[in-house]
């Protein structure tokens, strides 16, 4: 065990090593968030287990001692104040969760398989015709292609208009910026709370056939005790739309940028040795969307393996980054991309009661992108060293500030 917690990095630098230091002290150390303390957990075993433990709670309010002195200047004070299923234990979840679900059914993900080929096919067009002017094109993948993606997909679930969509894109980028101060982050949230609102009042006003119609339905119906509160309703459209969007963005960024730095692994696609599904979850494995994901609660004194206790009361951060490459789970090589890897296992999605609900819609949507833009520009490549891509300003999530590419139709 380390005397000081190990401070994480808030600009995303050198992420990789961050993540062997922490394996480095067992199977959990204690970190500092901006100021918080918390274990961290990389050992991929340990950390299922706590995330399937009814002994590990989300409930900051409930189950956390530090949350009424930490909410009011902690600059990640939205993670673990916003009221919706990512923060709620036991029954509260699993009521929360039960009324989300069916907009990710998977009968609903294949009704919307259309809708994504059309928007993939338009992004294609649009790129297209920029690889056809004279000169060398040069493209910001993550602008054109890796953003309005999923944008436009969770616009359509959610019926958010496109005139509001950039306001919660930049409003989304913040939440997950760890370079924000107190002040900063504030500021955010309460924009973001307001431009929710907003959605909620237009919607009230002109229902459609939208998940955020659906939603204030139960909010507003006169049940049996189970509807929605305002602040519910508030938080579960803030999940939605922030894991609908910046997630998958983080995705098909990494997947393109492993597959342009490593020539042998698109090699593998082309010569069909592997496939498109393969590429995504070994994106899923090697670079994760959230590296660490804020906070749990211990309700109960947690030994660790090896020695030492994770006291109830405590904070736990699942290292999800740290944990897919775990040498005890993917051996010497885990930390190689790799399509032919036979076991691509890997916790990007979480595990247990909180696994994501948009696993398969984010698997859709990466995957229809990918085999589209290698299709359609074969000879892609990257416009700058690899060693240049900047990484996103946050410990949280896990992608690049610009993808600058070379169509080369």
């Amino acid at each position: 065990m380390t005397a000081q917690p190990i401070v994480l990095d808030p600009t995303g630098n050198q992420r990789h090593a961050e993540d062997r230091r922490l394996r480095a002290h067992g199977p959990a150390v204690r970190v500092d968030v901006l100021g918080v303390t918390a274990w961290a957990v990389t050992d991929p075993d340990l950390l299922k287990t706590l995330l399937t433990s009814p002994d590990v709670s989300k409930n900051a309010r409930s189950h956390w001692p530090e949350y009424e002195k930490t909410v009011a200047t902690w600059p990640l004070a939205l993670w673990i104040a916003v009221e919706n299923m990512f923060t709620a234990y036991g029954a509260d979840h699993r009521r929360l969760r039960r009324m989300i679900a069916p907009a990710f059914s998977a009968r609903r993900v294949a009704a919307l398989a259309p809708a994504v080929e059309g928007v993939v096919t338009g992004l294609m067009d649009d790129l297209a015709a920029t690889a056809d002017m004279p000169g060398d094109a040069v493209v910001d993948l993550r602008e054109h292609l890796a953003y309005p993606l999923p944008i436009a997909v969770i616009g359509h679930l959610m019926g958010v208009p496109e005139a509001r969509r950039p306001a919660f894109r930049a409003l989304v980028d913040g939440v997950f910026d760890t370079t924000l101060t107190t002040e900063e982050a504030t500021a955010n949230a309460a924009r973001l709370y307001e431009t929710v609102d907003e959605l909620i009042a237009a919607k009230r006003a002109d229902p459609g056939d939208d998940m955020t119609s659906l939603l204030i339905d139960v909010r507003d119906d006169e049940g049996d005790g189970s509807r929605l509160s305002d602040d519910e309703l508030r938080g579960t459209l803030i999940l939605m739309i922030s894991a609908g969007y910046e997630t998958t963005v983080n995705v098909i960024d990494q997947a393109v940028t492993a597959l342009l730095t490593r020539p042998e692994q698109l090699a593998h696609i082309r010569a069909g040795r592997a496939g498109w599904s393969d590429v995504v979850e070994e994106t899923l494995r090697h670079e994760p969307a959230v590296a660490h994901l804020p906070l749990r609660y211990a309700l109960t004194d947690i030994p660790l393996p090896g020695g030492g206790t994770i006291a109830a009361g405590e904070a736990i951060l699942a290292s999800y980054a740290a944990a897919n490459r775990h040498p005890a789970w993917h051996g010497p090589s885990a930390d190689a991309f790799d399509v032919t890897r036979a076991l691509k296992d890997h916790l990007a999605f979480g595990h247990g009661a909180h696994f994501c609900l948009g696993a398969p819609l984010a698997r859709l949507e990466v995957t229809t992108a990918l085999r589209a833009l290698f299709d359609r520009f074969p000879d892609l490549e990257l416009a700058v060293p690899a060693a240049d891509l900047r990484p996103l300003a946050s410990f949280i999530s896990n992608g690049h500030k610009e993808l600058p590419v070379r169509l080369r139709a």
